[in-house]
C-alpha cells in the first residue's frame, strides 16, 4: 500500500510509560487523560503521565493493598485511590496542606463500589452496584460531604468527561441505560432509555456488555454508540453501530446506524467528529461521517463507510535506551494487537508495550480515495485542519491531468461560498448586535469563530486562481470560464466580489486580445464597478482605446469626484492616464504641475518625465506666453532634474512673434 493510501495514523509523540508486568500495574484516567504506573501498590513509586505534560508527576504511597482504581481530581489537586470495594482513600496534593490520607466509605449498606469519577477539582461521584453518590471533597478539613445520592441497581457504568455525563447500565439484561449529568455541585437525572438488543434474548442473564457501548461528543452533541454484533433484520449481514443522541433536555433518540457489513472484534474511536471503527480480524479501520448524506428510512439514517477500509499507518517504535546504544533500527509496532485498549475519544493504549497514542486523521490521502468532488468537499469542510487540503483540491481540479468539468467546478465553488457566506452573515449579525449595545443585555453574544472551512476570496486568489491564470498550457476559454464561474458563485451567495478577481479576468482577456468580450462584460455589468477596476481600464487605453471611455463611465456611475480619480491614477503611477483624464474633462489648465512631475519622477521613466514636463511647458506658454515655471509652482527641483538629464538646450525657449 502506498504512503498516500493510509488515512489514519498514530501520533508522532506518544506518552511512554513503564509497561504492565506483575510488579507494575497500569491505570488510565479518562478525564485527565493520564496514565498511572503503580509499582508494588505504590510503595516503590507511582509515575503519572499525560499527553500534554512532558513532566511526569512522581510520588510514593504506602502499600495498603492492591490498587483497584487511581485518579487525580481536575488540576491534579487531590488524589483518590480505591483499594477495597467499600472505601476510597484521598490525599491532598495542594501546596502547604496536610499530606495525611483521609477515607470515605460508601453510604449504602452492603453496596460495592464499582468505581469513581471526578467531575471537577473538588467534586467526585462514587458508582456502586446499588446506586450513585455525589460528594464534595473538603481538602482543608480532610473530609467529604454528600451532596446527593440515588438508589438504583447498577451492572456497570461509563463516564464521558467532556460532557460530565455518567451512564449506568440497569435491569437484569443491562440494556436500560440511565444517564446523570453533573455541573457545579448539582446532579441531574436525565430520561432513561432502552438499547434495542439484536434479538429477543433467550436467557435472563446480563446481555449488554460495557465493551459494546461508548459515549462521545460528535459535532457538539453527545451520542451513545452501541456496537450491535448482529443486525435486527435477518436479511442484513454483519455488525452495525447504532448512535443514540443524548440531549440535555428531552428523551434520548436513535438517530444513525453505521453499517459495518462484517463481523468479528471491533473497537470504536471518535476523531475530528468522525466515528472510526477498528476491525481486529482484518487489521483495518473504516470511518463514518454522520454529517454526510446517508439513506433516511423515516426514523434513522443509514451510513456506509466514507472510504474503503485501510490499516492505520505502520508505526515504528523507537529503540529504548541511552542514545549511543540505540543505533539499532526501530521496531515495527504490532498494530491492532489484542493487547490494545481504546478509550474515547481518540486514545489507543498498549499496556504491554507501554505506549499511549492519540489517533489522527490524515486528509491528503483522502483526496485520491474519494473521487466524487462534491462529496469530498462536504467531507473536508467539516474537518479541523482542512483549508490547505481544500485549496490543493481546487488547484488539482484545474490542472491539465485532473481537470474537472465546469458543473463539478461550479459545485465545489458553491459549497465553499456557502460556508464563506455563513461566516460573513454571522460576523455581520455580531457587529450589528454590538453596535446596538446588545452585548450587555445578552452575555451569550460571542464573536463567530473563523474555522478553516472559511475559504475566502483572497485564499482562492492567492493559492489557486492567480497561479492557474499564469499556466500557459491551459486554454484561455477554460481559464475565463473558471474565473466567471467563481464570480457567478460569489454573486449567487450575495458576496461582494473583490476587485482583484475582476482585474484577473480583465488581464486574462487583454492577454488574449478578447476586447469584444471585455466590452460585453462591462456593458452588461458582469464585472462590478469599482475604482481600482476603472483605473485598470484607464491604463489599457494604449491597447484598447474605448477602455478610456468605459473607465470614465464607470467612475461617473460611482459618482467619484474628479480630483479623487486623478489621485487614484497617480497613486497607481498611471501619470499619462491621469493627464488624459483631466484633459478629457477640461480641467488641465488648473492642475498642479508639481504633483504630476512628482509622480512622473517616481516612475524612474525618463521619457515619461520628459513628456509630462514638456506638456506643462506648453501649458505655461499658452497661458502666460512663457514656458518657464513661476516660483509659486515650486518646480525648481524638477527643472534642475530636467537639465541634469536632458541638458539646458532641451528647455523650451519663449516663443517670439
Amino acid at each position: 500500500m502506498g504512503e498516500e493510501d493510509y488515512y489514519l495514523e498514530l501520533c508522532e509523540r506518544p506518552v511512554h510509560f513503564e509497561k504492565a508486568n506483575p510488579v507494575n500495574c497500569v491505570f488510565f484516567d479518562e478525564a485527565n487523560k493520564q496514565v498511572f504506573a503503580v509499582r508494588s501498590g505504590g510503595a516503590t513509586g507511582v509515575v503519572v503521565k499525560g499527553p500534554d505534560d512532558r513532566n511526569p508527576i512522581s510520588f510514593r504511597m504506602e502499600d495498603k493493598g492492591e490498587v483497584k482504581c487511581i485518579k487525580f481530581s481536575l488540576e491534579n489537586k487531590i488524589l483518590a485511590v480505591q483499594r477495597t470495594s467499600k472505601t476510597v482513600d484521598f490525599s491532598n496534593f495542594i501546596p502547604d496542606s496536610s499530606q495525611l490520607e483521609y477515607t470515605q466509605e460508601c453510604k449504602t449498606k452492603n453496596a460495592n463500589i464499582l468505581g469513581f469519577c471526578w467531575t471537577s477539582s473538588t467534586e467526585i461521584v462514587f458508582i456502586t452496584d446499588q446506586g450513585i453518590e455525589f460528594y464534595q471533597v473538603l481538602p482543608e478539613k480532610r473530609s467529604l460531604k454528600l451532596l446527593k445520592s440515588q438508589n438504583i441497581n447498577v451492572n456497570w457504568y461509563l463516564y464521558c468527561p467532556e460532557s460530565a455525563v455518567v451512564l449506568l447500565s440497569t435491569t437484569v439484561l443491562g440494556n436500560v441505560l440511565q444517564p446523570f449529568y453533573f455541573r457545579a455541585g448539582t446532579m441531574s437525572k436525565l430520561p432513561k432509555f432502552e438499547i434495542e438488543l439484536p434479538a429477543a434474548p433467550k436467557s435472563t442473564k446480563l446481555n449488554l456488555s460495557e465493551r459494546d457501548i461508548a459515549m462521545a461528543t460528535i459535532y457538539g452533541q453527545l451520542y451513545v454508540l452501541f456496537l450491535r454484533h448482529h443486525s435486527r433484520t435477518s436479511n442484513s449481514t454483519g455488525a452495525e453501530v447504532v448512535l443514540y443522541h443524548l440531549p440535555r433536555e428531552g428523551a434520548c433518540k436513535k438517530m444513525h446506524i453505521l453499517k459495518l457489513s462484517r463481523t468479528g472484534k471491533f473497537a470504536l474511536n471518535v476523531v475530528d467528529n468522525l466515528v472510526v471503527v477498528h476491525h481486529q480480524d482484518t487489521e483495518t479501520s473504516v470511518i463514518f461521517d454522520i454529517r454526510l448524506r446517508g439513506e433516511f428510512d423515516g426514523t434513522v439514517t443509514l451510513h456506509h463507510p466514507v472510504l474503503p477500509a485501510r490499516s492505520i499507518h505502520p508505526y515504528q517504535i523507537p529503540a529504548a535506551g541511552p542514545a549511543p546504544v540505540t543505533s539499532q533500527s526501530p521496531v515495527p509496532c504490532k498494530l491492532y494487537s489484542s493487547s490494545w485498549i481504546v478509550f474515547q475519544p481518540d486514545i489507543i493504549i498498549s499496556a504491554s508495550q507501554g505506549y499511549l497514542w492519540n489517533l489522527q486523521v490524515k486528509l491528503q490521502p483522502i483526496v485520491n480515495l474519494l473521487p466524487d468532488k462534491g462529496r469530498l468537499m462536504d467531507f473536508l469542510l467539516q474537518r479541523k485542519e482542512c483549508k490547505m487540503v481544500i485549496l490543493s483540491v481546487c488547484s488539482q481540479m484545474l490542472t491539465e491531468s485532473d481537470r474537472a468539468t465546469l458543473p463539478v467546478i461550479a459545485t465545489v465553488f458553491d459549497k465553499l461560498n456557502q460556508e464563506y457566506k455563513k461566516y460573513l452573515d454571522a460576523e455581520q449579525n455580531y457587529t450589528m448586535a454590538m453596535e446596538a449595545g446588545q452585548s450587555r443585555s445578552s452575555p451569550l453574544l460571542r464573536r463567530p469563530v473563523r474555522t478553516q472551512a472559511v475559504v475566502d476570496q483572497s485564499d482562492m486568489y492567492t493559492h489557486v486562481l492567480s497561479a492557474f491564470t499564469e499556466k500557459k498550457e491551459t486554454p484561455h476559454k477554460f481559464v475565463i470560464a473558471v474565473l466567471m464561474e467563481y464570480i457567478r458563485s460569489l454573486n449567487q451567495f450575495q458576496i461582494a466580489v473583490q476587485h482583484y478577481l475582476h482585474e484577473l479576468v480583465i488581464k486574462t482577456l487583454v492577454q488574449h486580445n478578447l476586447f469584444y468580450m471585455l466590452h460585453q462584460f462591462l456593458q452588461y455589468h458582469v464585472l462590478s464597478d469599482s475604482k481600482p477596476l476603472a483605473c485598470l481600464l484607464l491604463s489599457l487605453e494604449s491597447f484598447y482605446p474605448p477602455a478610456h471611455q468605459l473607465s470614465l463611465d464607470m467612475l461617473k456611475r460611482l459618482s467619484t469626484a474628479n480630483d479623487e480619480i486623478v489621485e487614484v491614477l497617480l497613486s497607481k503611477h498611471q501619470v499619462l492616464a491621469a493627464l488624459r483624464f483631466i484633459r478629457g474633462i477640461g480641467g488641465h489648465d488648473n492642475i498642479s504641475a508639481r504633483k504630476f512631475l512628482d509622480a512622473a519622477k517616481q516612475t524612474d521613466d525618463h521619457m515619461l518625465f520628459y513628456t509630462i514636463f514638456r506638456f506643462f511647458e506648453q501649458r505655461n506658454q499658452r497661458l502666460r506666453g512663457n514656458p518657464s515655471f513661476t516660483p509659486g509652482e515650486h518646480c525648481e527641483e524638477h527643472v534642475a532634474f530636467f537639465k541634469q538629464v536632458f541638458g539646458d538646450q532641451a528647455l523650451m525657449r519663449p516663443a517670439t512673434f
